[in-house]
């Protein structure tokens, strides 16, 4: 057995059974041991932002990593932006990237680079592995720091020999450490969080994380229920339970002066797995902060606590744990026809999600009529884009399928923000995945013009206007998604795009629906 093989087993034994990949010559061993010892998947992707962000999505759904597998410093940097997602979602990720021999990186060849200086900004936890023995304890190390959901980001670095290189007779595959327990939140702390809420009179408490799912999201129901306090969701989520029969809540808004506005009033906010909201941007003038004034700010428990136990004890500490939940009511809205906005566009998603369908929200300046429309829908998962770079929307929801198979995935996505990962629509054909791409086409970096006016940059010309445009030419998104191996429909009605969806989430595999407004 070498490095390689030994790596690949530790990961299979430590319940890592997905290697997204794209490969290199340096990474040559590697792929040979996932023929030679079973149990892992693997998936290739055509770049490695889809690598990346098909792990962030497979591990918001599974609540465990999968194993990426990079090419060298630059393949790694290749990936970055879709980690940094990842790492702002708190997804537990596992990178395997290969590295030059040791002793070959002297001659400091083409592909040589400060692989650990590109990786150290994007991993909590990186090392890596000199000897074929070493290459698998690490491995089993990393899987222990990535941990479950909320996890974290472990990155290894496999130089080639380590991996092509033979064990020791005297080998001992590694015994497999315990993954990192959750902290868990002090009674004293849920028990003065329980006292200020019965005190204020207007208390707000703002949910991430794991308390927006599961018996965490009825315990806060039943806390809203008995006390009266609001439920909002952060901005950009890991996560959401909604839709029918689901506990409702109402996202804080992306622009500032509107959630203030929501907020008003408020003279307490607990954050449970949330973070002090504040503007996702700079604007002059505006403030940075959002909490509205003379509101004070408690927090339950961090984004990386055991939120869910925490939502529970509380609870229990406010003696609410025989109180009702309201749930929300199935509302399908009526057909509208005519040409397609935003708005339209939203009310056919919301009619035919299907039952435990996934929604990946990147539709941008779509994002809030589609959140707003599909509160009624069936019982779904919304995934959201949490680090802000752009270009996740069709990576998480390769992932998300892979992770949930026999769940229809519903991805909505900016047309400028496909174009980033357009290579994940090949993934989801050679998978044959269930998933459908609605593509926003309008042609625009729309939220750019937004905030163009909005940090006060002038009245933009011709010139500037073009850098926020992607027309001339057009996209052809129907031919982009054929040329891939997925059939695409274009329709610029809503009439032809309630057709179009009815069709794609009644028949499996992967569809895209460019819908042109």
């Amino acid at each position: 057995m070498n490095g390689a093989e030994a790596l690949i087993d530790t990961l299979v034994r430590s319940d890592v059974d997905l290697c997204l990949a794209n490969p290199g010559t340096s990474e040559m061993q590697l792929v040979s041991a996932i023929d030679r010892v079973p149990g892992m998947r693997p998936v290739l992707a055509l770049f490695e932002g889809v690598v990346t962000g098909a792990a962030d999505g497979y591990a918001r759904m599974r609540g465990k990593p999968a194993c990426t597998l990079l090419h060298l410093g630059p393949g790694l940097a290749n990936g970055v932006a879709n980690i940094h997602n990842a790492q702002k979602a708190f997804s537990p990720m596992v990178n395997v990237v290969g590295d030059h021999a040791t002793y070959h990186r002297q001659y400091d060849t083409p592909l040589n680079a400060d692989l650990e200086g590109i990786a150290r900004p994007v991993s909590h936890w990186l090392e890596a592995g000199r000897t074929p023995a070493e290459l698998a304890a690490l491995g089993a190390e990393a899987v222990a720091q990535a941990g479950g959901v909320p996890g974290r980001v472990a990155t290894l670095i496999a130089p080639a020999d380590a991996a092509w290189s033979e064990l020791p007779g005297a080998y001992a595959p590694p015994a497999l450490p315990a993954r990192t327990q959750l902290p868990r939140v002090a009674d004293a702390t849920v028990a003065d969080v329980a006292r200020a809420l019965r005190a204020a009179k207007s208390p707000l408490l703002l949910l991430g994380g794991q308390a927006l799912l599961d018996d965490a999201l009825v315990a806060a129901g039943r806390i809203a229920a008995h006390t009266g306090v609001k439920l909002h969701a952060e901005t950009f989520n890991r996560r959401v339970q909604r839709g029918a029969g689901r506990v409702p809540l109402v996202f804080l808004p992306y622009r500032g002066e509107l959630a203030l506005q929501m907020m008003a009033g408020t003279d307490l906010m607990v954050l449970v797995g949330a973070r002090s909201p504040c503007a996702f941007f700079a604007y002059p003038n505006r403030p940075s902060e959002l909490v509205p004034p003379g509101c004070r700010v408690m927090t339950l428990a961090r984004p990386s606590d055991d939120v869910a136990a925490a939502v529970v004890a509380l609870c229990a500490a406010l003696e609410a744990t025989r109180a009702e939940p309201a749930r929300q009511a199935l509302a399908l809205p009526e057909l509208e026809t005519g040409r397609l906005d935003t708005r339209r566009i939203a009310q056919a998603v919301a009619r035919h999600l299907p039952d435990d369908a996934i929604v990946i929200d990147e539709a941008i300046t779509g994002s809030m009529p589609a959140q707003q429309t599909t509160a009624g829908a069936r019982p779904h998962d919304w995934i959201q884009l949490c680090g802000g770079s752009i270009g996740n929307g069709l990576p998480l929801a390769t992932g998300a399928a892979l992770g949930a198979p026999g769940r229809k995935v519903v991805c909505l996505e900016g047309d400028g923000s496909a174009m980033y990962t357009a290579q994940a629509l090949w993934t989801m054909a050679r998978e044959s995945l269930d998933v459908v791409s609605v593509i926003y086409a309008n042609r625009n970096y729309a939220i750019l013009n937004y905030e163009l006016e909005r940090v006060g940059a002038g009245e933009p010309g011709a010139r500037a206007r073009s850098m926020l445009h992607i027309g001339r030419p057009e996209l052809d998104w129907c031919d982009l998604a054929r040329g891939m191996g997925v059939p695409g429909t274009r329709v610029e009605t809503a009439e032809a795009l309630d057709a179009a969806l009815a069709r794609a989430c009644a028949e499996p595999g992967p569809h895209l629906i460019e819908a042109v407004y």
